[in-house]
């Protein structure tokens, strides 16, 4: 197994949150391993563990009792399944607590938006909350492709098949899946046909601001709906906003925010206007690679628990992809170029900002191996850029 940035807790309770295929189970098998006990593992994605715990979720404390003293962990898949079961989770946690034992509990799920509907009990703190993503290019090592990442994404369930058309086509069957289990399934929305569309839409409006109102036009529903589906998209970690940066709170709340997909082979298959083989236009490239690099941002971002803070930023004359603001971190106006070799015009925009914001720190990265300081603004390569601005060895 590929060893992953994220590092499970072995001595506490967890959520472990993330969307299909990014290897959930995967990490919780390797993480518990056979030498600290005996582990129950129940797997609600089977239909029939499902009902079980559905008709009667207290089973889960008479196993436990029947096993205690020698069980260490209970892992439950896809727990918001069944919400009524952190109910009995919750229950175990503070008996163990009272009699001084070891059981633990590992709990997976692709959303914690139904738990939350469902008023389901969240454990408040009982439980450490951990987020998984599709794989970083650090995790990848010598195994990452940029072309390959920007085109096909980097989600495990779908680099497992090697053939660029095999991935396309798990790529197509990762979609329909979502579609059917994580929406219809979990009824997360009424009507799946507009859902459906709205999808399409987003990935062709991944990375521009946000517009609820035309977005609601074009799919001829309220524009309160198309809110929801966005929150639905950011909950079961599909996407993520990027919202605008001002230095005034009250003005940066009014600004709208832009929206990426989680993965850029998931964007590449939604987007109409994006062909399914074949290389990309220097223009598609360019904004795969933005695309790419903010992801890569928001996964690091995660794992290292991190209280920083990202932000895009549109004076009207100049546009920002990423402003990141962090405590005793010089803020960072970052610009994000796909170019092999960065030129005066690539960087105009940071140059521009200088004389308005003196105190803070301009990066532009990119595909430019050569990493230099021009003007004051720092051209990094990609690969670097992350070492230092999260200080990665």
């Amino acid at each position: 197994m590929r060893k992953r940035t994220l590092s499970l807790s072995n001595s506490d309770s967890y959520f472990l949150f993330g969307a299909r295929g990014t290897g959930k189970s995967t990490l919780i098998h390797s993480e518990i391993t056979v030498d600290e006990g005996r582990v129950l593992w129940i797997d609600l994605l089977k239909s029939q563990e499902e009902q079980r715990y559905f008709d009667k979720p207290d089973l889960l404390s008479a196993q436990i009792d029947k096993e205690r003293e020698d069980l260490n962990w209970v892992v439950i898949d896809e727990v918001q399944k069944v919400p009524k079961l952190l109910d009995v989770v919750h229950h175990e946690i503070e008996k163990t607590r009272r009699v001084g034992g070891s059981l633990r509990f590992a709990l997976s799920g692709s959303s914690a938006r139904k738990l939350k509907r469902s008023g389901a009990n969240l454990l408040a703190g009982r439980a450490i909350v951990h987020h998984l993503f599709p794989f970083t290019h650090q995790e990848l090592g010598e195994d990452f492709n940029l072309d390959q990442a920007v085109h096909s994404g980097t989600l495990p369930c779908i680099l497992y098949h090697q053939d660029p058309r095999t991935q396309q086509a798990a790529l197509e069957a990762y979609v329909e899946t979502y579609l059917k289990e994580e929406i219809v399934a979990e009824q997360l929305v009424r009507n799946v046909q507009p859902f459906r569309k709205f999808l399409n839409l987003c990935a062709k409006e991944n990375g521009n601001i946000v517009n609820f109102h035309r977005i609601a036009e074009d799919l001829r529903i309220d524009g309160k709906t198309v809110k929801t589906y966005y929150d639905i998209l950011e909950d079961t970690l599909l996407g993520f906003y990027l919202p605008a940066y001002d230095k005034s709170l009250r003005k940066q709340q009014l600004k709208s925010p832009k929206f990426y997909l989680f993965d850029c082979g998931v964007k590449r298959t939604l987007d109409p206007n994006l062909p399914e083989s074949g290389p990309l236009s220097a223009q598609e490239f360019g904004l795969a690679f933005e695309h790419f690099i903010l992801c890569e941002f928001f996964r690091i971002r995660s794992y290292q628990k991190r209280k920083m803070f990202f932000y895009h930023f549109n004076t009207g004359g100049s546009e920002i992809d990423l402003v990141i603001e962090a405590p005793r971190m010089q803020t960072t106006f970052i610009e994000i170029k796909a170019t092999e070799k960065v030129a005066e015009f690539h960087i105009k925009a940071l140059k521009r900002l200088r004389s308005a914001f003196p105190n803070y720190r301009y990066v532009c990265i990119s595909q430019d191996p050569i990493a230099r300081i021009e003007d004051g603004v720092e051209i990094t390569p990609w690969q670097n850029a992350f070492k230092s601005i999260f200080s990665i060895p």
